[in-house]
């Protein structure tokens, strides 16, 4: 007996410490496509900036959730006036950022001011235009006055672009990001990793982990082996391609497929002829199997749309049916508009598998009705740089994957190129209006008429397809806002 007890206790002794062992586990791997060009989310359009540094290294005054809910962050609280253009903002005290300064009030007057101001760099400047002026009433306290009410400016100001930063690291922020966040950068192999430590001296919830490490994986025949092998653990936007069944049917790993804000389009260079000519513009639409599209870029999986919105939101209106796929309708487009030999163009493509995938059968399909597009692959630096900043493309194919983004086709330096003052004027309307119903018909409206303007050819709304080890809990099953939030994220047994 008194052998067998020891056995036990003995048994007992060695499963505690496996289970000790297991739950003491810190580290994570997680694996991404696209390497971003810098880390500071207030200076770059690239949702891969956002994947990595939202929420981790830098917050907001709100967050966006899970479930695309506004939370608070670095404001506990606020109040609004009751003509809607006053938030008086009550900050956290003891917050740190990551170099040991302390955060506070002018720390958010400063990151406001610098958003909006004449010279910057924000790649999402529009988010402050209606802000008139940024007071500090006391160090925890800020009141933003607007020029008009807005009703989406709690929802604007938990954007990536919005985050708060300190006046000392700002300038440096690209390469070595200092925010206030539960995790603190820790270094950067180009081409290889970007790696997280969890910051000590966080103000908020502590967070579970020790240690994230953003694996850059750009080929896409390589992520699999890198899953299998357990050198990454977790792939929170898998490119799985053909391998999908394998990985639902092996039970180390979780599969979750849910829904993103990413609508992938064909952006045609609105003022370069000929796609300055609207019934060219219908021809390529019409010249579009969106499900011959979706089955070859995104496993069959993206959701048709029409316009530029979110089928996941309540204001999302079907307008697929606009310009159906018609080639004989759309060889009589091309040919009203004087080119019924067709013409060549170019097409330019970002590395995603949606979009060189998506790529080579959009290329056939337009070959049907005469259009000649070659094909040229770009690294996306290049990318970054050719099409959405200097606008040297004929047409592209990108996923804008912010949220609630219909906004972006009023701007006129944006790389469409579309000028719409119908549009413009719903946008307006949009931004002064504050009742819900309304701003639904709003809503509405602006899709209707980019669906019959069509800037683009409107494409799919991209699948998030996540990948990660059985084991591995809290991470975003949905991608409301470019994220892999990594607050909430530990393993259990």
């Amino acid at each position: 007996m008194k052998r067998w007890t020891t056995f036990v206790a003995a048994a007992a002794m060695a499963i505690a410490a496996s289970t000790t062992a297991f739950a003491a586990r810190t580290d994570l791997v997680l694996g991404m496509v696209l390497e971003p060009p810098h880390l500071d989310p207030t200076a770059g359009a690239a949702a891969a900036i956002r994947e990595v540094v939202y929420a981790n290294v830098f917050e907001g005054l709100t967050r966006i959730g899970p479930s695309g809910e506004v939370l608070p962050a670095l404001a506990e609280s606020w109040t609004v006036s009751d003509d809607g253009k006053v938030y008086t903002f009550k900050l956290h005290s003891g917050v740190k950022f990551h170099d040991g300064s302390d955060f506070g009030a002018d720390d958010v007057k400063f990151s406001l001011d610098r958003a909006r101001a004449a010279d910057s760099t924000n790649a999402q400047k529009g988010l402050f235009e209606a802000i008139d002026t940024v007071e500090v009433v006391d160090p925890t306290t800020v009141k933003v006055t607007l020029k008009h009410p807005q009703g989406a400016f709690l929802y604007n100001m938990g954007w990536g672009d919005a985050v708060i930063v300190s006046p000392k690291s700002a300038d440096t922020n690209k390469e070595k990001p200092i925010g206030t966040g539960p995790f603190k950068f820790d270094s950067w192999a180009r081409g290889s990793s970007i790696k997280l430590a969890k910051s000590d001296s966080y103000w908020g919830e502590p967070v579970q982990l020790d240690k994230a490490e953003f694996r850059i994986i750009p080929d896409a025949s390589a992520a699999l082996p890198a899953l299998l092998s357990g050198d990454v653990q977790a792939f929170p936007n898998m490119p799985v391609g053909d391998s999908l069944p394998q990985i639902q049917a092996d039970p180390r790993f979780k599969v979750v497929i849910g829904s993103t804000e990413g609508e992938t389009i064909l952006t045609m260079n609105n003022k370069k002829p000929p796609f300055d000519n609207l019934k060219v513009r219908q021809a390529i639409s019409r010249a579009l199997d969106r499900q011959a599209i979706i089955d070859g870029a995104s496993t069959g999986l993206g959701t048709p749309i029409g316009s530029h919105f979110s089928p996941a939101n309540k204001d999302y209106i079907d307008l697929t049916g606009t310009y159906p796929h018609d080639i004989a309708k759309a060889k009589e487009l091309l040919k009203e508009a004087g080119l019924e030999n067709g013409f060549k163009t170019t097409l330019k493509l970002p590395p995603p598998t949606y979009a060189r995938d998506g790529g080579q059968v959009i290329a056939s399909e337009l070959r049907e009705i005469g259009i000649d597009a070659e094909i040229i692959p770009l690294e996306w630096a290049d990318w970054l740089k050719q099409v959405f900043t200097d606008k040297d493309y004929d047409l592209t194919i990108v996923s804008h994957v912010e949220p609630n983004d219909i906004g972006i086709y009023a701007r006129k330096d944006y790389y469409f190129n579309y000028d719409s003052p119908a549009f413009d004027k719903v946008m307006r309307d949009l931004d002064l209006t504050t009742d819900e119903t309304k701003r639904s018909e709003l809503y509405g409206e602006a899709q209707k008429i980019l669906a019959q303007d069509a800037p683009v050819g409107f494409l799919f709304e991209l699948p998030k397809i996540g990948v990660w080890d059985a084991k591995i809990e809290g991470l975003w099953e949905n991608a409301p806002i470019p994220a892999n939030d990594l607050t909430k994220v530990k393993w259990v047994d």
